[in-house]
């Protein structure tokens, strides 16, 4: 085979779910013994036995395609589940806590500009995600993408990128969950909150995707009615509505300012507001799980653009009206996840309203326990896709009869473990690193899934295909994705010169800027360590338009009659209900 050439094969198309094996063994006998049996192997997974050329140094697309296709992870997502997997994925941390830290850098009026310019690329990228994904509904979404719509080395490199990503976050979110708890003054030990909230994060995970859904389902719910619940609050504080009263207004905009360290200021908030809204691209990922993704991915991704509206911009408006950027409790956190540094507490508390901020507070450990918990989902699925292309450790690939990739849930889990460097004197350099591999990972998975989309659609054109065929069409389309492109090449250049001249760098050492640089930056040097080594191994490479492969994985074959029929009824509705239906 040349190694940049595929003949795309019509025989691995997939047109029903694969089926559940071991049913008749796993309903017989005692609770105790069916639940053993589960975690055998699904008799429907085989472990790849090659995916390389005869001379063990060319990459095999082909059989990387069928294995992603072909995955046995259980399809029991609904459409209630993928809708709040796509909310919940975006309210987290990033929001409740890391707003605060880039409030006091940049100021309210560069947060909501760094917010609302990432908030437009991600609308264009998670477009471009969902319409391949209703497609290529396959094991491993946006990094199976780049490896078979730019080059299998990127896709190497995005798919150990986006591992190591949720790996590091895991530890990092359990962390901050303790932390949290101080907020009461608890005596408890810091590591045994750790363990407390690693066992129920792995517990979750391990009911299978049906219990990570569930569980979703509930920490959005209670997220969602937490931040319109905060809303309605801080417009009635800065109306005078509070127990100090006292009309607000726009006063700390104008004192202390709008804007805080200039353009630099703005530019060291794009990197936060990155990892603030990094979980939103978990609905492509999920896209493998859902039990009829043509109906359900679509309707989530199109609301993604309102969630971000409300829950993010509305809300960071109220923040920068009700907290000043120059407020001391927001420096003086004890780490970036401390919830005592977050404005949506310390706005409440300044209110003087007692018992409310307590219950924030709760809200904000809730957020932090739904981000580990998707740390673990985004992880396993990711390496046991990587597993099963042989571009990870092939134990990695074991999925068992409940749909789980069982290995790969226990290697995610037991980086959850690092969590209890929370006891240790060495947690600030240890988490400083850890936060620098993670910091940049998604403006390189979002740039990804916005090229891979050009290049699907280049592909799509020239074999003859018409966007007709599409199931459902990018509302950004090719344009949207080129903006979403060149705008995280730009957040990325942004980020290296903020690394690079920090704000006051004039009074550090070399050395000091040396260490300043890489603990921002450090995402892009290992994913230039993951791709090269592997492009020059396997002779990888950039694929063209007419050789890649458009069919294998596609779920639904003989659908275009469906697509018309819809697409008739749709041109009935009333104008009201098309509009809807158009944002909704």
């Amino acid at each position: 085979m040349e190694k940049d050439s595929i003949e795309p094969k019509a025989e691995p198309m997939v047109s029903d779910p694969p089926p559940i094996y071991g049913e008749t063994e796993t309903t017989k006998g005692s609770i105790g013994q069916r639940i053993w049996d589960s975690f055998k192997r699904d008799p429907n997974a085989h472990v790849t036995t090659h995916n390389t050329g005869s001379d063990g140094k060319t990459f095999d697309l082909e059989h990387a395609a069928q294995k992603t296709a072909s995955s046995p992870l259980q399809r029991s997502l609904k459409n209630r589940h993928l809708q709040m997997i796509a909310i919940g994925g975006s309210i987290g941390t990033g929001l409740f806590v890391g707003s605060g830290k880039v409030l006091a850098a940049g100021g309210p009026a560069s947060v909501l500009i760094a917010y609302g310019l990432i908030g437009c690329m991600l609308y264009c990228t998670v477009h471009a995600l969902g319409e391949m994904a209703v497609l290529f509904p396959v094991a491993g979404s946006f990094a199976h993408y780049s490896t078979r719509f730019i080059d299998p080395a990127w896709g190497f490199a995005m798919g150990w990128n986006y591992a190591l990503q949720w790996l590091i976050v895991l530890p990092l979110e359990i962390v901050a969950a303790s932390i949290t708890v101080d907020y009461w003054e608890s005596n408890i030990s810091n590591a045994a909150w750790v363990a407390i909230f690693w066992a129920v994060i792995v517990s979750i995970n391990l009911f299978g995707v049906k219990g990570y859904g569930e569980a979703e389902f509930v920490f959005s719910i209670i997220k969602v009615i937490a931040v319109i619940g905060f809303i309605i609050l801080g417009i009635i504080l800065n109306c005078g509505g509070g127990p100090k009263g006292g009309y607000i207004g726009g006063k700390y905009w104008h004192d202390p300012g709008a804007f805080n360290n200039g353009f630099k200021g703005l530019c060291s908030v794009f990197v936060n507001a990155a990892f603030a809204f990094a979980g939103t691209e978990l609905v492509g990922l999920a896209a493998a799980e859902t039990s009829n993704p043509r109906k359900s991915l679509p309707t989530a991704v199109k609301q993604v653009f309102w969630r971000i509206c409300l829950f993010y911009i509305v809300s960071l408006t109220l923040v920068g009206l009700l907290v000043p950027y120059n407020n001391p409790q927001l420096l003086n956190g004890k780490a970036s996840s401390d919830a005592k540094a977050s404005p949506f507490v310390i706005s409440i508390k300044n209110a003087g309203i007692s018992g409310l901020d307590s219950v924030m507070n709760v809200v904000i450990m809730i957020a932090v326990l739904s981000v580990g918990n998707s740390s673990v989902y985004g992880s396993s699925r990711t390496l046991a896709a990587l597993a099963e292309q042989r571009q990870a450790p092939q134990f990695l690939a074991y999925i068992d009869r409940k749909g789980r990739p069982l290995f790969a849930i226990l290697v995610a889990s037991a980086f959850g473990l690092l969590g209890f460097l929370a006891a240790s004197d060495k947690q600030d350099d240890a988490f400083t690193w850890m936060m620098a591999i993670s910091g940049l990972s998604s403006i390189f998975t979002w740039g990804s899934v916005c090229f891979s989309h050009i290049r699907f659609r280049r592909a799509w054109k020239i074999q003859g295909h018409s966007l007709n065929e599409l199931a459902f069409v990018s509302q950004a389309g090719v344009v949207g994705s080129w903006i979403g492109f060149i705008f995280n090449i730009l957040v990325l250049i942004a980020q290296f010169w903020v690394g690079f001249a920090p704000i006051g760098y004039s009074e550090k050492t070399t050395g000091e800027l040396v260490e300043s640089w890489f603990s921002v930056y450090l995402a892009a040097p290992v994913v230039l360590l993951f791709y090269f080594p592997y492009k020059f191994w396997y002779k990888t490479s950039f694929l063209r338009a007419k050789d890649m492969d458009l069919h294998t994985g596609r779920r639904e074959l003989d659908i275009q009659h469906l697509i018309e029929e819809e697409r008739a009824e749709q041109a009935a509705w009333p104008v009201w209900k098309k509009a809807y239906k158009f944002f909704c």
